[in-house]
């Protein structure tokens, strides 16, 4: 299959506790897939990141949270040191990967098909870069790590996504 033809359900993650997390189980819902780190100066947008899911998981949506240490190493713990401090410090109930490369040559094939769909602006720059795809696992648009999750940008492109 090429990459043009591939769509966010084609790839398969390793879930934080070790499991395959084939993204193909998401099909029929809309996903927010972010970076995510526990060092990081936007690690306070987990909370944002919970509410949205809570409030819309619902409706259709799923957040999935890819721990990386590409910026700044600031997620340098273990998996289960991070579902731990997700857990402990902001309540996170959304799956979460284990930990990724997100840029680069080495960045995991999904962030490499990701990145291509979004263009170079919308590569991954920081943590908490984010990825909306819409139920049928097409790419719909990227937001940087200062959108907050519970922004008016993202909320609409959210909604939009929901209704469709």
């Amino acid at each position: 299959m090429t990459a043009a033809n591939k769509t966010l359900h084609d790839f398969t993650l390793q879930s934080i506790d070790g499991k395959p997390m084939p993204l193909s189980q998401f099909r029929g819902k809309v996903v927010l897939l972010v970076n995510t780190a526990s060092e990081c100066g936007y690690t306070g947008q987990y909370e944002g990141l919970e509410q949205v899911w809570l409030a819309n998981k619902d409706k259709g949506l799923v957040v999935v949270g890819a721990p990386s240490n590409d910026f700044g190493a600031q997620e340098p713990g273990t998996a289960g040191e991070i579902a731990s401090f997700c857990k402990l410090n902001y309540g996170v109930t959304f799956p979460l990967s284990d930990k990724l490369v997100v840029k680069g040559a080495a960045a995991h094939p999904l962030y490499q098909w990701a990145t291509a769909k979004a263009g170079n602006a919308g590569r991954p720059k920081w943590n908490f870069h984010k990825f909306l795809f819409g139920r049928d696992g097409q790419f719909i648009d990227w937001f940087s790590s200062r959108a907050l999750p519970e922004g008016p940008r993202l909320t609409a492109a959210v909604k939009d996504a929901l209704a469709n």
